[in-house]
Formats: structure tokens, C-alpha cells, sequence
């Protein structure tokens, strides 16, 4: 189904469960329907904030823990978590937990809208 198909006007809302073993829980509310502008790859994210959490981590609790597990670098699980995440040693400031960038995911969504989908 399409986001068309399911949320079809303005203000209508739809939860999306992502992971049912991280249970991540998103609500995706139609602000607005424009038309479609030539040379425009969509889907597209106009706003967004903070990093994605890595693929199962274990859900809210999970990404919590890893972020305070990345601050300290003493804590007993910090090199496992580095290497977990692929990072070399004294590297944990290259996740961000902050960082985000419109133009990255939407680069990734041109990738994906490209993909064939059968």
C-alpha cells in the first residue's frame, strides 16, 4: 500500500509499528499534499532531527543504554559496543546520536525510490 492509500488527506494519522522484536513506534501525521515537482525524487524528508538508532539495538531501552555506554569510555561494555557498531578504538564520538542530515536520507530514499520493488 501507499501512504496515498492509507492516509489519503490532510490530518489523517497512521501508526507504524518498524521491528516488532525493537517495537519502534511511529506516528506519521499528514501535514500537507502538494503537487509533485518536476525533477523531484519522492519519497523525501523535509525535516527531521536526531541520528537513526542502529539496526537492533534493542529498541528504546536498547538505543538508551548504548548512548550511555558510548559516553563512558571506563564502562565495561564500551569496546564490545564500538566493535559491535564498527568503530575502531578511542572512536565512539564518530556516532552522534544528534546528527542529522535532510540530504543524506533523502539521497537514500532516491536509492530506494529507484529500487524495483518485485
Amino acid at each position: 500500500m501507499t501512504l496515498g492509500q492509507v492516509a489519503p488527506r490532510k490530518g489523517f494519522t497512521i501508526s507504524y509499528v518498524y521491528d516488532f522484536g525493537d517495537d519502534w513506534r511511529h506516528k506519521i501525521q499528514v501535514e500537507d499534499i502538494g503537487a509533485a515537482e518536476p525533477g523531484v525524487t519522492y519519497p523525501r524528508c523535509l525535516t527531521g532531527k536526531r541520528a537513526a538508532p542502529p539496526e537492533d539495538c534493542g529498541g528504546l531501552w536498547g538505543y538508551a543504554e548504548l548512548i550511555e555506554i558510548l559516553a563512558d569510555p571506563a564502562h565495561p561494555e564500551f569496546e564490545d559496543r564500538l566493535e559491535w557498531l564498527g568503530l575502531a578504538p578511542d572512536s565512539a564520538d564518530e556516532f552522534d546520536p544528534a546528527e542529522f542530515s535532510v540530504a543524506e536520507l533523502n539521497d537514500m530514499l532516491a536509492v530506494l525510490a529507484e529500487a524495483p520493488t518485485h
